[in-house]
């Protein structure tokens, strides 16, 4: 099998069920950005700070590839079956943000991204994926969504914060805290 069709030539690709739609469509958007997301997953879990955590990161690269499928998929007319996201997905990452914050200082002020590589790409990785949730949350304003891909997806960039944390800590490097500028 080629790797190039030439049927997106035009501007459109397909859903999973067959329907073309343009590749500038809120759906098409929402899932590339969910893939885009997953990219960022790949670079974090290939960073020696988290050689522990790649288990971990390679299962959330699963959960990502199981919501493009839901997202790339016409709920009406597709009758292939789909990988499942679960309640069990979200509780993972509760107990992996819970055991990160039994590690890390207490939370004194705003974090600015920064002080290490590393860092600097879950921080990229976080915003990838509140960018890929405010996507999704506007296809579901025209068409249906699980609430659960929304919930997954909220409760990663919370994990990913998180990430950047314990990652600054294995680092041995301190946090960036924002410093506010007050005129007086």
């Amino acid at each position: 099998m080629k790797i190039y069709t030439k049927t997106g030539d035009k501007g459109t690709t397909s859903l999973i069920g067959g329907t073309r739609l343009s590749k500038a469509h809120v759906r098409i958007d929402a899932y590339g950005t969910v893939d885009e997301l997953n990219s960022y997953i790949g670079l974090l879990g290939d960073q020696p700070v988290n050689i522990k955590r790649k288990d971990l990161l390679k299962e959330i690269q699963d959960r990502l590839f199981t919501i493009g499928s839901h997202l790339a998929s016409e709920s009406d007319k597709s009758r292939k079956i789909l990988p499942d996201l679960l309640e069990d997905d979200i509780v993972l990452l509760e107990k992996a943000m819970d055991e990160i914050d039994r590690q890390v200082p207490a939370l004194r002020a705003f974090i600015l991204p920064g002080g290490h590589e590393s860092v600097s790409f879950g921080h990229v990785a976080r915003t990838v994926c509140r960018r890929a949730e405010r996507a999704v949350i506007h296809l579901q304003q025209g068409e249906e969504v699980e609430d659960i891909v929304i919930r997954y997806l909220n409760r990663l960039s919370d994990y990913l914060f998180m990430l950047c944390r314990i990652m600054t800590l294995d680092l041995g490097i301190e946090e960036v805290t924002w410093k506010p500028r007050v005129s007086k």
